[in-house]
């Protein structure tokens, strides 16, 4: 669903042009390119690089702020249903191909999944309010050089739609086709491999699970350890051990394969009770239906 709201202009895709209305100035949660034919939004990741970079940078309250807003709400929830790129990644899981078994336990994957918090520190946000052109402007360093969104929703379609756009390829898009290429073929045989390594966006909104008004809660007097629910989760968490970990995209899976009812996952409400439709809550009472 979130796909299809956030590409609404169909139109775009065979035309090859870019919708430049007025809702253009709204940013969408999750990674949608600006320049996606059919993106009828802005991405929150590239709003923010333009901002750095302009050419007088003061700070955006607007951009900010939704970013904020968008991970206090939901946290990684947004990464898990409400991002397009998620979904592509999902689709790739489906692709019949030999799966890596036990590599959210495998040690490289602590060091693997703090690249995403170098590329929002450097590339998001650095390089462009850092480094300057000689007009004083700050390159979209994340989008202009790595982001396989972009290249696989707006770059590729764009040179499809429009022939003269063929003859001004350049060694720039030889180099993000081979890092889209690469992130594709990485997610065919890992689970969201660009969600779990590379998405500065996912680091940013990971930053807010714990604070995030909906996340997963886990009951300590109802929890035995037992392991079921870090067998089960896909982007390699141990829920009873760290719930609000900032890997976690809150699927649920977990809160599904748990017995004793110890997890619970949804918004924060008054009494401080917390669940998902169908299942206790945290304190035993029956689950608060959103």
């Amino acid at each position: 669903m979130s796909l299809a709201i956030s590409n609404a202009y169909f139109k775009g895709f065979f035309t090859g042009r870019i919708y430049k209305g007025k809702l253009k100035s709204i940013c969408v949660p999750g990674l949608n390119c600006y320049s996606c034919p059919g993106a009828i939004a802005s991405c929150p990741l590239g709003s923010l690089q333009a901002v750095l970079g302009s050419y007088q940078y003061r700070f955006s309250f607007y951009v900010t702020g939704l970013m904020v807003g968008f991970g206090l709400l939901f946290g990684r929830f947004i990464c898990g249903f409400l991002c397009p790129f998620g979904l592509f990644q999902e689709l790739l899981r489906k692709i019949p191909s030999y799966k890596t078994a036990g590599y959210p336990q495998q040690r490289y994957w602590r060091w693997l999944r703090r690249i995403k918090y170098v590329l929002l520190a450097v590339f998001v946000v650095g390089l462009p309010l850092f480094f300057r052109n000689d007009m004083g402007l700050g390159d979209p360093a994340f989008c202009k050089y790595i982001c396989p969104a972009g290249t696989i929703t707006a770059g590729l379609p764009l040179v499809a739609a429009n022939p003269p756009m063929r003859g001004t390829i350049g060694w720039l898009f030889v180099l993000k086709t081979s890092i889209a290429a690469a992130v594709v073929a990485a997610c065919v045989f890992v689970y969201r491999f660009f969600c779990r390594a590379l998405c500065p966006l996912g680091a940013f909104y990971g930053l807010f699970n714990r604070i995030s008004l909906y996340r997963l809660r886990m009951d300590e007097n109802a929890c035995v350890h037992c392991g079921r629910c870090a067998g089960i989760c896909k982007m390699g968490v141990d829920p009873s051990r760290m719930p609000d970990s900032p890997e976690c995209i809150l699927c649920g899976d977990c809160v599904r394969t748990c017995a004793l009812n110890a997890l619970s996952i949804g918004f924060k409400v008054f009494d401080g009770t917390s669940a998902e439709p169908g299942r206790k809550s945290r304190l035993g009472r029956p689950a608060v239906r959103r």
